[in-house]
């Protein structure tokens, strides 16, 4: 089945990215950017983030997750260790995330290099989510076949029963993962496709700010 998309078309005008503004440090413009993109409205979960792996077959994957924390070292989400994504980490810690807000006519795009945060940071996170979260995370093998719906409703009920009462406890294969990046680039649509592109890109402990073409 052919479908034309040839007039699906839009003219980018809700922002300007310049060198001359933008700030020194790439986790700085990314908090500026995270919180005018929140506060500007429109998008259900600004923390929304796609991540890219290369798994054990070879193949690329790119999987939406959230980010639960970023700081100076980095950014940090939580996930099953043996799931796909984990076990792609594990065999190659190379990985790209990208953040698309539509709301704000921008994107970002980050390569580095995931390693799994500590067991405590690990449990502490863990603790924080809702019970059901908790409960969800210890009844699924995250990414292995399952023989129905059903399945997993019927050990989510025995768990709920079993910690009725009782706090659960983090699964031993669950855990979080700091990605360290080596490049942040910011994309800002404009006019006539020619999009602004500032890309900060690690050199020793010093980052080096170049524009890029669109």
């Amino acid at each position: 089945m052919d479908e034309n998309l040839e007039s699906y078309r839009k003219s980018y005008e809700k922002g300007i990215l310049s060198e001359e503004t933008v700030a020194e440090n790439p986790m700085q413009q990314f908090r500026t950017w995270f919180f005018e993109v929140k506060d500007n409205g429109g998008v259900d979960e600004v923390n929304a983030m796609t991540i890219s792996t290369i798994g054990t077959d070879g193949f690329p994957k790119g999987r939406v997750v959230l980010l639960k924390k970023y700081d100076e070292y980095g950014f940090y989400f939580y996930t099953n260790y043996t799931s796909e994504k984990g076990k792609s980490l594990a065999n190659n810690n190379k990985v790209s995330l990208s953040f698309f807000w539509p709301n704000m006519e921008r994107q970002i795009i980050i390569k580095g290099s995931a390693e799994k945060t500590s067991e405590a940071d690990s449990t502490n996170y863990f603790h924080s989510r809702p019970k059901g979260s908790q409960l969800g995370a210890s009844v699924s093998h995250q990414s292995s076949v399952v023989e129905s719906r059903e399945f997993l409703e019927k050990n989510l009920a025995e768990l709920e029963k079993k910690y009725e009462n009782q706090e659960v406890p983090k699964p031993k294969e669950w855990g979080g993962f700091l990605v360290k990046p080596v490049s942040i680039e910011f994309w800002q649509g404009r006019p006539n496709r020619l999009h602004d592109r500032i890309r900060y890109t690690l050199n020793n402990d010093d980052w080096v700010i170049e524009r890029l073409a669109p």
